[in-house]
């Protein structure tokens, strides 16, 4: 995306305004880190990223610049709303977003879903049921549009930590965000996420029932559970993966193939596991910002059948 924004500019100086909740910040400084013409400003929510998080983003310098914004993920969302609202000031600048504002940062993404589908065998294609670590639900619309593409997937269960916006409303059927609430899966810390009014005109337009939609809220100490759980049969989990895995585990259908779009990760030690981390820290360009599909009850690949 970074390459296709800078060619699309030609000479025009373009700047790329985003926010992020912890994660998105690096991926998109490490991808338009060094490229002419362009500068990136990314705003960041002040004390609720973790400190690897923000040495990820915050050390380049550059044409890369981070602000730290006393509030939560929403106050920053806020303010880059208001920015691309302001037509002079985004003719001026040149503005552009590398977050799911930007919908070629969903289509570029989509491709890992039909990945995922393809390990499957042709049987049990239609019996496809995807748990998906949720905040800003960039990566839910990206699901949904691989199925209004064709992909045979049955249906989405959107799991959220106790920032539980979207799992309340389709409950209740009121939209009433709260004041968003730190947890251990701070990217996903977000009450009023972008993308949910794609998700609602995706439904709408390929008529689809949102009633199919399954979901979950898990707290903190049941993410600290599932984690416990993953590591008693060999896995380390972080917690946005594990509340995937736990909301699959829990409404998972007999007869139905269960995938969680965020994968836990196997090592065979605490040393490993810090050499592994030392070297993300030390590389200079992006990682896929697509996590690799892994089945729930196999996590280091492969797919179950519910019994």
């Amino acid at each position: 995306m970074a390459q296709m924004l800078t060619h699309i500019a030609g000479d025009k100086p373009v700047t790329i305004l985003t926010a992020t909740s912890g994660d998105t910040g690096a991926a998109v400084a490490h991808a338009f880190y060094g490229l002419p013409n362009v500068k990136v400003v990314i705003l960041y929510p002040r004390g609720k990223i973790s400190p690897l998080q923000e040495k990820l983003f915050c050390t380049l310098g550059g044409n890369i610049e981070t602000v730290a914004i006393d509030g939560d993920f929403d106050a920053c969302q806020a303010l880059v709303k208001q920015a691309f609202d302001d037509e002079e000031l985004k003719a001026t600048l040149g503005l552009n977003s590398a977050n799911s504002i930007n919908i070629s940062r969903l289509l570029a993404q989509i491709c890992y879903y039909f990945e995922a589908a393809a390990q499957l065998p042709q049987e049990a294609r239609n019996q496809l049921v995807i748990s998906v670590p949720s905040g800003n639900f960039g990566d839910l619309t990206r699901g949904l549009l691989a199925k209004s593409l064709g992909l045979p997937i049955k249906r989405f269960i959107a799991a959220t930590n106790a920032n539980d916006t979207v799992p309340r409303y389709l409950q209740g059927g009121e939209w009433a965000p709260k004041a968003t609430q730190a947890t251990l899966s701070n990217a996903m810390d977000v009450s009023q996420p972008n993308n949910w009014p794609r998700v609602e005109e995706l439904f709408r337009r390929k008529i689809w029932r949102l009633s199919e939609l399954g979901y979950a809220a898990v707290d903190d100490e049941t993410t600290k559970a599932a984690m416990r759980e993953l590591k008693a049969i060999g896995y380390i989990s972080e917690p946005h993966a594990a509340i995937a895995w736990r909301a699959l585990r829990d409404q998972l259908q007999p007869g139905e193939y269960g995938l969680s779009s965020a994968p836990p990760i196997r090592r065979s030690s605490k040393r490993a596991w810090r050499r592994s981390c030392r070297r993300l820290c030390r590389c200079r360009r992006s990682w896929p910002t697509a996590p690799t599909a892994a089945a729930v009850s196999q996590p280091a690949g492969g797919f179950r059948r519910a019994a």
